[in-house]
């Protein structure tokens, strides 16, 4: 967060170690900007997102992410984000997207402006993933690591039954039979790396 501070004098930083405490942190104090990761610990960027947008449906947020652009953007900013910056070019994109979230606009990074263009001319609504809803893209995105359902339950702080019932709802949409398949798939999309399965 160096950059932040550098760029914006007198800031007063809040931390948080998972989804649930950046939702509890949001409740407790007055921020201009929220800064979430997709892959929190618990309630992992989506559901804190969410629940952030529920209560202070005018508090702008700013997802920063390990993941590229194409896999989790379009989803943030639908669920209300401000902008969804890659963590490896996070600099001056950040400093952009903070001064474009205080002042109530959207910042979308050129990456992002292509991505969107292609999606409106329909070339990503034939995708079969954007079939699913946020969390079963989130759960496919675990599962296609090789998490266990019960390993994705404890992740997700949900029960084993619930995570079962996402991954048969995935197979449904996509038209497979089996984790397998569920990883080719991902892998054969960049939903997730090589060296995230």
């Amino acid at each position: 967060m160096q950059i932040i501070s550098d760029s914006f004098k007198d800031v007063e930083f809040g931390e948080a170690e998972n989804g649930q405490q950046a939702i509890e942190a949001v409740w407790t104090k007055t921020w201009d900007v929220v800064l979430l990761d997709i892959t929190m610990p618990g309630r992992g960027g989506l559901d804190a997102l969410k629940e952030i947008k529920k209560t202070r449906p005018n508090l702008p947020v700013i997802i920063v992410s390990m993941h590229p652009e194409d896999q989790f953007a379009i989803r943030v900013l639908k669920l209300g984000a401000s902008a969804y910056i890659r963590k490896d070019c996070a600099g001056t994109e950040l400093v952009k997207a903070v001064e474009s979230a205080i002042n109530g606009t959207p910042y979308i990074t050129p990456g992002l402006a292509q991505m969107m263009a292609k999606h409106i001319h329909g070339n990503q609504n034939d995708a079969p993933e954007s079939l699913l809803s946020d969390r079963e893209y989130q759960v496919m995105r675990l599962i296609a690591t090789g998490e266990t359902v019960k390993e994705i339950a404890s992740d997700l702080n949900l029960s084993v039954k619930t995570i079962s019932t996402y991954r048969t709802r995935i197979l449904e949409k996509m038209g497979l039979k089996n984790n397998s398949q569920i990883m080719r798939y991902a892998l054969s999309r960049r939903i997730v790396a090589a060296d995230e399965s």
